[in-house]
This record gives structure tokens, sequence and C-alpha cells, in this order.
């Protein structure tokens, strides 16, 4: 079981599976790892004193940040992630960051904003779109149409608890597409980021 790989200069935590999205770009699509992370499926959830355990064996201050980023959507563990993050505070000054689909409000049910304040230093949110339609239609998204509102929402709430909001795109969206994403981003507030796309990786840093 894949728990935590590394890739580039980052420490990445693989929490889980899970995912409201079915996104056609998705790495889940094309493979099962990351680099040479191993397999990113897992048979079952890590426990949050499992994820501690493989952190301690790492020397933390060899990497440039602690991501939370696998083969799911990290906020199904906010919980899990909120303790996690409170240890690895005690152990090190690494910067934490955390790349999510931004639809943590639907999923669960409430405002989760301020679950993030001291937990993250960075979130990334996954954009991929400018419209409801858009979204739904690339992202196949449980919460259809819904999912793009919810997102924008969140990430103007969650600016006032985490230094840095960044929202990203994948490189492959048509010109027009990109410029579309690029206002609706600064109509938010966040940083806007291209990512670049490949089969094997997306860049989210």
């Amino acid at each position: 079981m894949t728990i935590t790989y590394v890739y580039g200069k980052n420490l990445y935590v693989n929490l889980t599976n899970r995912c409201p999205n079915a996104c056609d770009f998705c790495l889940r699509t094309t493979g099962d790892h990351v680099g040479d992370s191993g397999s990113l499926w897992l048979g079952r959830e890590p426990t949050k004193e499992e994820i501690l355990t493989e952190l301690e064996k790492r020397d933390l201050s060899h990497y440039e940040q602690l991501v939370y980023c696998g083969f799911g959507e990290p906020t199904y563990r906010l919980e899990d992630i909120k303790w996690i993050s409170a240890k690895v505070r005690e152990m090190s000054h690494i910067p934490i960051r955390i790349n999510t689909n931004g639809l943590s409000d639907l999923m669960f049910g409430r405002d989760t904003a301020p679950d993030f304040q001291g937990v993250v230093d960075i979130i990334s949110i996954s954009l991929n779109a400018s419209t409801p339609e858009t979204y739904d239609e690339i992202c196949h998204s449980e919460f259809g149409l819904k999912a793009l509102p919810a997102i924008l929402e969140f990430t103007k709430h969650v600016k006032q608890y985490v230094p840095k909001v960044v929202m990203t795109v994948v490189d492959t969206m048509p010109p027009e597409e990109l410029e579309a994403c690029r206002q609706l981003c600064a109509s938010v507030g966040a940083e806007y980021h291209v990512r670049v796309y490949s089969e094997n990786w997306t860049d989210e840093n």
C-alpha cells in the first residue's frame, strides 16, 4: 500500500481513492502510479496513525512541501488531515499543501472553509471549467450543475483561513476557455495556475 511517495521536490500523501468526480483528464484513467510511486490504488484507506508513522520515517527537511494528493479527493479525510497536520507541525516547519476539487462543502453539507485554518499553508483547487455546464461535461461530478458554483463559493471563503489559495486548470483547454477561467479565478481573488498535463502527471505546483 502506497501511503507516501516522492515526486519532484515534494512529499505526497495518498489518503483515499474516493472522489465525487470522474474527470476526463484524471490520471486515474491512464495509469495507477505517479513517477516511481508504485500503485496508488488502495486496498483500504490507511489510518491516520499509519500515515503519521510513514511521515515519521521521512526526513521532512528534504522536501519543499508536504502535499495531500493521491488517487482520490483528500478532503474526504478532512478530520484525519487536521490531526496529521497538527502532528507534522510539531515535527517540522515544512509548508503543507492540499490539492482538492473544492467540493468539500457539498461533500459534508456544511461550510468547511474554517476547518483549513492552521491546517494547510496552500490550497490548490481544480477549477477546470468556466461554466457549470462545461464543468459537469468534463468532470462528471455527482453534484451536477451545483458543483462549480460551490467551488467558487468555497474558494472565496477559504481565502479567509489559508494564506495562499490557487485555482488551477489543465493546459489542454482551448485558449478562450483558459482566458475565461483566468477571469473567473480573478473574480474570486485566487491565484491562477495553468498546470501541464501528461498521461503520467498533472503538475499542481
